[in-house]
């Protein structure tokens, strides 16, 4: 069912809030009847990277939702707060404090990421140049893991009354001979209990652990290590890397991959998208007027670059009395002369400027009344250049702009399975790009002397996009630091006044049609066009979404793929959204559930090599386990419409001072250094995805099951689990009918649970078969063809 909630544009409350906020002030008017002609044109407000506390409660996210603030991807629980990250001008932190909703931390300026952009340019340049009783607690986790700076304990545990509040989880081990003890933290989302845990620093690693409730339940586990034993990155003697050496801006990360395909045409092809984006243009605009009631908005007919920028407007009054309003043009410049009374004094309101312009001048602006207002003040004389107010150089076009891939392999006609790496959804995480350059530049300048380089090109077909999203970068790069999505404006007249032009676009990653907000998923708006997660007018409404849809489309044989985002040290599978009530999108089966878990290990190990960053056990898993919901992701739509196996990186771990004992954010634009160090790392682990996919190519051994209890007689009601000898999902039946690809799969028993268990009270034959992640099938069974499944009769009495 498509959600037909409406919700009230936040940007538009907020600047009338603050309207009303400074107008009273200044002329000591209540609120309650201050007047639209004393509201003050909003001007566009600097933003800063902020931490928010807020209330643990399911309306406080909801209401953060509905204003349209713009969350990063890095959000966690602490003291029964919810911290998170966002994007927020001063207005809209005044309008956060009404729902309580704190800033407890200014994190970056935006002079800080203006500093970025300035060390960017400066590179660049230099490169040119329940009960007690019933209740059982399970620990889910408990691991150990040391990164560059410190050695912690992470442990998860749940107990079955652990959605009360009262339920206090404890943990006990011992260190070095002395007995310690933590308090585990419930962590819920949505209103529902996930799970409770805990993570601190240790001098030594405990052997196991105990972990008590305060309703009675307890448990223990042995500790082990999270991502097992990691050697230090070591390549080849003759293995080269480092090839990034700044940061990057779309037009930049096409000519590196053009470039390289010049240089190994064997190996490489340039893939263009077939839908081009809207460009990195707009329309050049003025505001004229100071009082919100007076001004008029005008906006050319043209872009700005082509010629847009060359008209000007002026408001001058006329010089006798009784005059009446009238416009004339020179050339590129327009002049309205303003109707004066028999007294000699100005009379023209907005609203009658702005009829008179689109009425007389249509054919060079269009002119709006300032966000909807009635237009009934008088207007002043004034003057102003029309400007796209776009400040990146000439290099960058500001034509349509063709989205490209980089095509990696020996053979690269769809005989052999596809990888796909795709980068920047989200304009200002910088890091990302880098993250796609460097793998390709690794796997075609180490492929004539690296063996497991070329084993790699050679057995698979690997797809590499930069920048998905190529408008938004440069304007990220040039204008405005914080932008997340693309630069299409879908707003309405009276929301696209140039002070509203930082919060046009679409965000990307909501843009597309499984989980979407427009079916009533989570975590995205289709109504408010200024929300950093503005969903877009429809589905798949922009090209860049639809590219990935057709490159996916145009390549069946893609069946892996990772979507690099940034930042918070997070890896992340479907499902990516779930419902108002929590409702997940289907969970994969036991069997792919093992699979996403035993390759995210691989891929894990491989990040920590270059310098031991560990992404976290509580970072890892199915986005809703560990961030939100994402309605409308683009690797929900992978998973659930081509079947692929879809990860999403969030590049940029948090870095542990072990002085402060505090995690430290990176940002989406660390510093060249921190920067380079991250495109290090994932470049390692999107390569470890690659490997992941040759494992699977070369994967022809057929998986082998079995139960317990092994059949037979038993005296009560009988509980039946499933063993694999590798990660399969499991087709089943209770019928005594012949299992099929169709029939009912093994499922997971919970959240960051193993696999469910049957349970019989009568006697019941099973029937089934167990598939792998690279379609071999146990006992070589043909589902309707022979019975070389396996079957097991319960007998209960």
């Amino acid at each position: 069912m498509k959600n037909s909630k409406r919700w009230l544009s936040s940007a538009l409350v907020l600047s009338t809030v603050a309207g009303i906020a400074f107008s009273t002030m200044e002329s000591g008017v209540t609120p309650q009847v201050a007047e639209a002609s004393s509201l003050k044109i909003q001007p566009v407000e600097s933003v800063s990277l902020v931490q928010l506390a807020v209330p643990n409660t399911k309306d406080a996210m909801k209401k953060i939702e509905e204003l349209g603030i713009d969350l990063t991807h890095r959000m966690h629980v602490h003291n029964g707060q919810i911290e998170v990250d966002a994007v927020v001008t001063p207005t809209e932190v005044a309008m956060l404090k009404l729902y309580g909703i704190n800033v407890k931390e200014t994190l970056i300026t935006e002079n800080q990421l203006n500093q970025r952009a300035t060390e960017r340019r400066m590179a660049v340049k230099q490169e040119q140049k329940l009960t007690a009783v019933e209740e059982t607690v399970t620990i889910l986790r408990a691991n150990h893991f040391t990164n560059q700076s410190d050695t912690f304990l992470y442990v998860e545990a749940k107990s079955t009354s652990g959605a009360v509040s009262s339920t206090i989880l404890t943990a006990r081990w011992t260190e070095n001979g002395e007995e310690k003890t933590a308090t585990l933290q419930q962590i819920q989302d949505a209103g529902e209990y996930l799970y409770h845990s805990f993570m601190l620093p240790v001098s030594a690693i405990p052997k196991d652990i105990t972990i008590e409730s305060s309703l009675g339940g307890s448990a223990v586990s042995t500790v082990t290590e999270w991502l097992g034993e990691g050697k230090p990155d070591k390549p080849g003697k003759h293995y080269v890397k480092n090839f990034v050496d700044h940061y990057m801006d779309p037009t930049e990360t096409n000519a590196r991959i053009e470039n390289l395909v010049k240089e190994y045409p064997e190996l490489a092809e340039i893939v263009e998208m077939p839908n081009k984006t809207n460009g990195y243009r707009r329309q050049a605009q003025a505001t004229l007027g100071t009082l919100q009631n007076t001004a008029v908005v005008v906006t050319s007919r043209e872009w700005g670059h082509e010629g847009g920028n060359a008209i000007s407007l002026e408001l001058k009054k006329a010089s006798a009395a009784g005059a009446p309003l009238s416009v004339g043009t020179s050339g590129n410049k327009i002049i309205v002369t303003l109707a004066t009374d028999a007294a000699g004094n100005a009379k023209s309101t907005a609203k009658e400027v702005v009829d008179l312009l689109n009425a007389e001048v249509s054919d060079l602006v269009s002119a709006t009344t300032y966000r909807g207002n009635a237009g009934n003040g008088i207007v002043e004389p004034a003057t102003s250049n029309l400007s796209d107010n776009l400040r990146a150089p000439a290099t960058v076009s500001r034509e349509p702009f063709t989205v490209k891939a980089i095509r990696i392999g020996k053979h690269r006609d769809g005989s052999k399975p596809g990888v796909l790496g795709y980068s920047q959804e989200h304009a200002r995480e910088w890091v990302t790009p880098l993250v796609s350059v460097e793998t390709a530049e690794r796997l075609l300048r180490n492929y004539s002397h690296d063996k497991d380089t070329k084993k790699l090109v050679d057995n698979l077909d690997i797809f590499i996009i930069p920048s998905m999203n190529p408008d938004g970068g440069h304007y990220s790069f040039y204008d405005f630091n914080s932008q997340r999505k693309n630069m299409t404006n879908h707003c309405s007249p009276s929301q696209s006044d140039n002070g509203y032009r930082n919060s046009w676009g679409v965000d990307l990653n909501r843009n597309h049609d499984v989980g979407s907000a427009f079916d009533g998923y989570v975590g995205a708006s289709t109504t408010n066009c200024l929300s950093g997660t503005y969903a877009g007018p429809s589905e798949h409404s922009e090209p860049e979404s639809r590219n990935l849809v057709w490159l996916t489309d145009e390549n069946p044989n893609i069946k892996f793929a990772m979507n690099i985002h940034s930042y918070g040290g997070y890896f992340m599978w479907s499902p990516g959204a779930y419902t108002p009530e929590r409702e997940t999108l289907p969970r994969p089966s036991a069997g792919e559930e093992a699979y996403y878990w035993q390759a995210s290990d691989h891929i894990l190990k491989e990040i920590k090599k270059h310098r031991g960053t560990v992404i976290l056990p509580s970072r890892t898993g199915p986005i809703p386990d560990v961030l939100y919901s994402a309605a409308g992701n683009s690797a929900d739509h992978l998973w659930y419409e081509k079947g692929i196996y879809a990860w999403n990186f969030e590049v940029g771990a948090d870095l542990w001072n072990k002085e402060t004992k505090r995690w430290e954010l990176v940002g989406f634009q660390p510093p060249f250094e921190e920067g380079h160090e991250e495109a290090m790392e994932f470049s390692n682990g999107l390569l470890g995805l690659i490997d992941v996919a040759y494992q699977y190519s070369k994967d022809k051994k057929a998986p082998k099951s079995s139960v317990t209890p092994n059949g037979g007689r038993h005296e009560d009601k009988v509980e039946v689990s499933f063993k694999t000898s590798e990660p399969a999902t499991i087709y089943y039946t209770l019928d005594g009918s012949r299992p099929t690809f169709n029939s009912q799969k093994l499922a997971l028993s919970g959240t960051r649970e193993g696999p469910e268990t049957l349970t019989f009270e009568k006697t019941t034959t099973l029937n089934w078969f167990s598939v792998d992640a690279s379609k071999n099938v146990e006992n070589q069974y043909e589902p309707g063809n022979n019975k070389k499944y396996n079957t097991k009769t319960f007998f209960i009495k």
